[in-house]
């Protein structure tokens, strides 16, 4: 007997009276201890389809045209709030794609987890503590014992996502929705996790809907694929036979858009852009109602590098390495340790006054362009914000000129300049970052996972967007990112973090043929 079963769905946004379709008379089926995989282009209607499993999507301004959705033979389209609340959390999990929006600000990791354990399971809280643990350890956070009371600023982008994994799990359901839940881990981890979800669901005979852009990991995890676009399954097929022989174009469009390529050779003769000797960082732990400074966290250990105009350098490791500090301390938005030179400007000796002008030269990336675009402001308003910064002197007609030739540079459509970041996809949103960035005439951009939430497709077009910027401005990147293909692909140099130190560094096609340090021999091997 199938655990989920849909039909026929069909689910539309009504505003103003006129419907949009998202999801098209779609169906599918998961049996008890099955993993299916939804993929497809954002847009396709993957998250819309999982959210309406839990009936989490808001009415109105969604609506239901017409379907079922069974789970375990019950409607859940039909079901009263009191059977929903019985079915979510108890019997139903789900893991979203956004941590950061997902986990409570306020509250410690502990305090969260407990309240999951409380709530579903009525545990107490000193057989909830062992579970927590056993589960944090479980996920990959290293010394959970400690970790347990951080609260999710204190965590990384991958040690968020962990916890979000833990707290699915914890409640030991009989369906579990994954939307993309190893998005923001790097390969090591992800393979854990996936070695951990198959564990599980062999344990508990758990049905997986799994939502991902990464088709290696449904190769590694899924019994059956379901292939949507445009909010319709184009293909259903077992997860063997659709990679060795895909029926649908858009099927073998998608497992065609893998990284390819090389950087763009850089001029040795060019004087350096950025040195940086010795760059560490440490943070302060602190404990108790007055926040005493108990100890410190090295989270980087003496980094030095040259960059060039035109050249790109990839930072890798697993999370918590020191990857996104790095990008920090060389934009001196965190405190640091040693010696960062733009050109001959000694950075590390300039205060926040003296950095303002050189701000314009230095810009980023963010990985989450959901969080990182101010959904009050319409992206010509994003694109423009740093001008009216570094050059109030422009009029409106000015800054209006260059936000457009932005867009247009980046392949953005300028008339949408009016409307706001949730009118655009993920990879949209991405291009909208990108233009601000762009916007300033930087020399330096440091791209933090920039591609990590972005389907294959998407991904490649920005991959070969990032590569024409490059050769065209020249700009120099420092690429963080746990995609050891897409880094082959873009970066010349390469250094390899673990826990805050350089386990490897030099150049990329050296460390990605001949790797010395066993660490990188596994990030690859796993890649």
């Amino acid at each position: 007997m199938s655990l989920l079963t849909v039909k026929n769905l069909s689910i539309a946004f009504r505003q103003a009276g006129v419907e949009r379709q998202v999801v098209d008379n779609l169906s599918l089926s998961l049996a008890a201890g099955e993993t299916l995989a939804l993929v497809g282009e954002s847009g396709s209607g993957k998250s819309v389809t999982a959210l309406s499993m839990m009936r989490l999507l808001p009415t109105p301004p969604v609506v239901y045209p017409q379907g079922e959705i069974l789970f375990a033979g019950q409607d859940v389209l039909k079901a009263d709030e009191r059977t929903l609340r019985g079915l979510r959390g108890n019997r139903m999990a789900m893991i979203f794609q956004e941590p950061m929006v997902s986990l409570n600000p306020l509250h410690s990791i502990e305090k969260q987890l407990y309240e999951v354990l409380s709530l579903h399971r009525g545990m107490r809280a000193a057989a909830a503590k062992a579970e927590i643990l056993s589960c944090l350890d479980r996920v990959g956070i290293r010394q959970p014992a400690r970790r347990m009371g951080d609260f999710p600023h204190q965590l990384s982008g991958g040690e968020r996502q962990r916890v979000m994994i833990a707290m699915a799990l914890l409640t030991r359901p009989q369906l579990l929705i994954a939307d993309e839940p190893t998005t923001a881990l790097d390969v090591t981890v992800q393979a854990q996790i996936l070695v951990l979800l198959k564990e599980l669901k062999q344990e508990m005979n758990m049905g997986l809907l799994f939502i991902t852009h990464n088709l290696n990991i449904v190769r590694q995890l899924a019994d059956n694929v379901l292939v949507m676009r445009n909010g319709q399954g184009v293909e259903r097929n077992t997860s063997r036979q659709l990679f060795s022989a895909p029926e649908h174009p858009y099927t073998r469009t998608l497992l065609d858009a893998e990284p390819e390529g090389s950087p763009d050779p850089v001029d040795s003769a060019a004087p350096p852009l950025l040195k940086v000797s010795n760059l560490s960082v440490a943070f302060s732990l602190k404990k108790g109602l007055m926040r005493r400074v108990v100890g410190a966290h090295q989270a980087l250990k003496s980094l030095s590098f040259e960059l060039r105009p035109g050249e790109s350098l990839g930072l890798v490791g697993e999370s918590g390495s020191g990857k996104s500090t790095t990008g920090l301390a060389l934009l001196r938005l965190i405190e640091a340790k040693g010696e960062i030179w733009l050109g001959d400007r000694p950075l590390h000796q300039w205060d926040r006054r003296q950095m303002l002008p050189v701000r314009r030269e230095m810009q980023v990336v963010f990985q989450d362009p959901n969080s990182a675009l101010n959904p009050r402001l319409n992206v010509q308003q994003i694109i423009a914000e740093g001008l009216q910064v570094h050059q109030p002197e422009l009029i409106a007609e000015q800054r209006e000129a260059l936000v457009i030739q932005a867009m247009q540079e980046v392949g953005l459509d300028a008339e949408t300049r009016h409307r706001y970041p949730s009118e655009f996809s993920g990879g949209q949103r991405q291009r909208i970052a990108i233009a601000r960035a762009l916007i300033l005439q930087p020399q330096l951009i440091v791209l933090d996972e920039p591609t990590s939430s972005l389907d294959r497709s998407v991904q490649k077009q920005i991959l070969a967007l990032l590569k024409k910027l490059q050769r065209d401005r020249q700009l120099a990147y420092i690429f963080i990112s746990h995609d050891l293909r897409v880094v082959r692909s873009l970066c010349h140099q390469v250094v390899v973090l673990r826990q805050g130190e350089v386990v490897e560094q030099g150049d990329c096609e050296t460390i990605f043929t001949a790797p010395k340090a066993r660490y990188t021999q596994e990030l690859i091997a796993l890649a």
